[in-house]
């Protein structure tokens, strides 16, 4: 793995967005967060960076590793070696009394129940923006960090309900790898922007992080008691996220055997880098980056607010005859209809044009002559002058 520190790349706009969200999106990459950063880093500002970037596991290879993994061993144990899934029951009874050390790893790692292999799986893929940004020596470092914490929060808790609620049953927790899950939703919550999508029953709204938490939900909801390992793992994030007693510093992965995981496990995991998405954010500076990544936002959320306008003329029957008022601008000769008829007139334009719409048809690839001629034939309607460019 290649684990040293990495600048993640700006998340991919979707043309599909609508205005409200670009504008969100827009205003958040200008916001800042104060330093420390998440992961128990010391990013210069604590800059906010985006939950969304390019597919697949493209500087990723601790989470590739960690999704694959433990996945492929609960396949094997559920479906060919069930008799050996008591090797990897979580039981603290078993730690504590009888120092069945090894429970500790081997049922903190392999999720015996599928239902929580295929959340925290994909919980694990959509956190991997955490190891694109801060390097997989960081992102491991916060894991092991959060992972140790949560095993000591998990015996507090399992003894204070013993001792308060005379309850013993909760000694056998959920396996699996669900403690750091749950401890990235702290560095989640502070570091992603939230970014609204849609807006539903006044004061609920849909955001780029609501699925997420619906993860994290049916996650927390999926065993009786998964509620406690949940309560160690966020409790475990704060502890490392805040710096608390220099965790960060004493539960930390060595350089060394940085170098060792980097030589022997990254060409087994690495990915190669997605070649069928557009690369963005190439500017020299964070300033240029945002102003090239607002830049391509604004031009294709355009795009696709002319051609969700065109969906609704469409709907509605068609009000233009764009023939009647436009002659086609792709053709500048004299045309002969048949029959020697003379085109109609055309409607008188407006005395002026507005330069900027202008300018933003050009942009759009389309000659000053057409943008102009549309512009006036549509009465300075830039969208309806783009919906006919675009479709003749």
């Amino acid at each position: 793995m290649r684990l040293s520190s990495a600048a993640s790349g700006l998340a991919e706009p979707d043309s599909s967005l609508c205005r409200e969200c670009a504008c969100a999106v827009a205003g958040a990459s200008h916001l800042s967060f104060p330093s420390p950063g998440p992961l128990g880093g010391s990013e210069p500002g604590g800059t906010m960076f985006t939950s969304t970037g390019s597919s697949g596991f493209y500087k990723a290879p601790l989470s590739k590793s960690l999704l694959l993994v433990p996945s492929a061993v609960s396949l094997l144990l559920a479906l060919l070696l069930p008799h050996c899934q008591k090797l990897f029951v979580y039981d603290l009874h078993a730690v504590k009394n009888d120092f069945q050390i090894w429970r500790l790893i081997c049922g903190r790692i392999i999720c015996l129940d599928l239902k929580d292999t295929f959340c925290s799986s994909l919980l694990i893929y959509n956190f991997r923006i955490f190891e694109r940004r801060y390097g997989s020596r960081k992102f491991a470092s916060f894991l092991l960090g959060s992972w140790v914490l949560s095993a000591l929060f998990d015996f507090l808790l399992v003894e204070a309900m013993q001792y308060f609620l005379s309850i013993t049953a909760a000694s056998n927790l959920p396996s699996g790898f669900l403690a750091p899950v749950f401890a990235l939703f702290v560095p989640f919550y502070c570091s992603i922007p939230r970014v609204q999508v849609a807006q539903i029953l006044g004061p609920l709204s849909i955001t780029n992080k609501t699925l997420i938490y619906i993860l994290g939900l049916q996650l927390f909801t999926s065993g009786s008691y998964i509620w406690i390992v949940a309560i160690s793992g966020l409790v475990s994030g704060l502890c490392y996220n805040s710096k608390m007693f220099q965790v960060h510093q004493v539960l930390c992965i060595p350089s060394w055997m940085a170098e060792f995981f980097s030589w022997t496990l990254e060409p087994i995991f690495s990915s190669s880098e997605p070649t069928s998405e557009a690369r963005i954010g190439m500017g020299a500076t964070l300033d240029i980056q945002r102003q090239q990544r607002m830049e391509l936002l604004d031009r294709q959320l355009m795009f696709s607010q002319f051609a969700q306008g065109r969906r609704q003329r469409q709907q509605q029957g068609g009000m233009i005859n764009w023939n009647r008022l436009f002659p086609p601008l792709r053709q500048r000769q004299n045309i002969n209809y048949q029959g020697g008829r003379q085109s109609e007139p055309a409607a008188p334009p407006p005395l002026e044009v507005s330069e900027e719409q202008v300018a933003r048809l050009m942009e759009m690839g389309f000659s000053r002559g057409d943008a102009l001629e549309a512009l006036r034939a549509s009465n300075n309607d830039l969208n309806v002058a783009t919906n006919f460019l675009l479709q003749h």
